[in-house]
């Protein structure tokens, strides 16, 4: 029987922590435990004897040891003293880290454990220093600061007063349910009402439900050439075999897809018909009833990515397919472009049952969405604020639109094509000469200038290469300084 041990403790304790000395106290017994220099049986050091060592009040050692009895670490036995629980397992000796290991420190500690590593190109381009060019970002900054708050106020009151606080319908606010579907019916052509509508936090988050509610593993998905990279690995994190088909000036290849229909059962095609992603062509209404008499016939879904609907600027925009085949297309849109991307709302348009889907979905991953943001939103469309607000952004836009487009000839000359988005919040760049792009993407680093790279659109490998660029997140003054620090990239003359 081996006897216990009177082991020292090494414990360092920071005076300027947020965390009270008692608690700090008690984390570094339990970590000597798990790190195998206190084992079963063995006997800490008294409370006065510690209080000295570590030159503290007795009553501080005093309450970190109830802690530590209290959640099951250590135990006192009377005039015997205080040892480790004897409950606890034995860690062999030979396994207990030698003195060197034991003092090291390491602020960020390595998994002892299996995971899914995530790619080595990350999906997000981040915030940081330098200059960044979006891939079709409003200006956050337009929305009027008071008028949000003013919303928020007046939710908070209102589901405060009628005890909306808890947990409640996976599917959202039931009057921002309404708002949106009389909202898309009056706007967008959709037949639906409140049961046809999920609320999600972004388009993102519904791309991601409604792929949820479609995909069995080993699924066949439909994507574009040129895509949505985060849709893609949505579809591919829940087991999807990702089929591609071409684009052109006129949108989708649908002769392509229905040759793939000929011959394979396909789960659902993912498009972006109102403006492509990224090349922000339009899919031509002849192409959208081919799709759609194409789903008819084959039993598969359309998920309709209709992400920014809102900006247009030569002429009224398509409808949306989900108006004219709502029992085959699964409609997403964002309320974040519209106000502030940071609000994190968008919706998910289906018929009634699929949306009941959907919601199991959301009651496993989120619960619930964010009643305050949902009912101040909601307010803000009732009272035509988002309206207005969508209507002064779009002048804006637009005018920001045609300087980009002239600083991109002033700029780059005949080295890139591009055509002026009749509608959206980006332009679609190619370039003649290839190595242009290659060392704008080989050089961007050094000039602290961050982008999503032209791989990051390419659903297989022998798609066209370009770079998409948004244009309403910045005035003038930094566009012109973002597009210089882009030719300077290209080392063009």
């Amino acid at each position: 029987m081996l006897r216990p041990r009177r082991v020292p403790l090494d414990i360092t304790l920071d005076p300027q922590s947020v965390q009270p000395l008692y608690l700090q106290i008690a984390n570094a017994v339990t970590q000597e435990i798990e790190r195998g220099r206190l084992s079963a049986g063995d006997y800490l050091p008294s409370t006065r004897a510690l209080a000295d060592a570590l030159a503290v009040n007795r009553k501080t050692i005093v309450l970190a040891f109830e802690e530590l009895v209290a959640q099951g670490w250590i135990e006192t036995s009377g005039t015997s003293g205080t040892q480790v629980s004897a409950i606890l397992p034995v860690r062999p000796a030979s396994s207990r880290p030698d003195k060197k290991a034991d003092t090291e420190k390491t602020a960020s500690p390595q998994a002892g454990f299996r995971y899914i590593a995530p790619p080595a190109r990350a999906l997000a381009v981040l915030e940081d220093h330098g200059v960044k060019l979006d891939e079709g970002s409003p200006d956050g900054r337009l929305f009027p600061a008071d008028v949000l708050a003013r919303a928020y106020r007046g939710a908070l009151s209102k589901v405060s007063r009628y005890n909306r606080l808890s947990y409640a319908d996976p599917r959202g606010s039931a009057s921002l349910r309404q708002t949106i579907a009389t909202m898309l019916k009056t706007e967008r052509g959709l037949p639906v009402n409140a049961e046809n509508i999920c609320i999600t936090r972004g388009s993102q988050h519904g791309i991601f439900l409604a792929a949820m509610t479609l995909i069995r593993p080993g699924d066949i998905v439909v994507v574009e050439e040129l895509t949505y990279e985060p849709a893609v690995m949505a579809f591919q994190a829940l087991g999807a075999d990702i089929r591609t088909i071409g684009l052109d000036g006129d949108g989708a290849d649908v002769t392509a897809l229905e040759a793939l229909c000929a011959t394979q059962r396909i789960a659902f095609v993912f498009l972006t018909p109102h403006h492509q992603f990224p090349t922000t062509v339009s899919l031509h209404p002849d192409r959208r009833l081919k799709v759609i008499e194409l789903a008819r016939r084959y039993g598969f879904a359309i998920l309709e990515d209709d992400y920014d609907h809102e900006f247009h600027f030569e002429s009224q925009p398509l409808l949306p397919m989900a108006s004219y085949a709502p029992e085959s297309v699964i409609y997403v849109g964002s309320l974040s472009k519209l106000a502030i991307p940071a609000l994190r709302l968008g919706y998910v348009v289906a018929p009634a049952a699929v949306i009941e889907a959907l919601a199991h979905h959301v009651s496993i991953v989120d619960g619930m969405g964010n009643i305050v943001t949902e009912e101040a939103v909601g307010a803000l469309i009732e009272e035509g604020e988002l309206r207005r607000h969508a209507r002064k952004a779009a002048r804006l836009y637009a005018e920001r639109r045609d300087a980009f487009a002239l600083a991109l000839t002033e700029e780059f000359g005949s080295s890139i094509t591009f055509i002026p988005p009749k509608g959206g919040l980006a332009f679609w760049l190619r370039f003649a000469d290839t190595t242009i792009l290659d060392r704008i993407e080989r050089n961007a680093a050094a000039l602290a200038l961050r982008f999503a790279g032209s791989d990051s659109y390419k659903a297989r490998p022998e798609a066209p290469r370009g770079l998409r660029i948004g244009f309403a997140s910045m005035n003038a003054e930094k566009t012109r300084h973002a597009l210089r620090l882009l030719k300077q990239a290209s080392r063009l003359p």
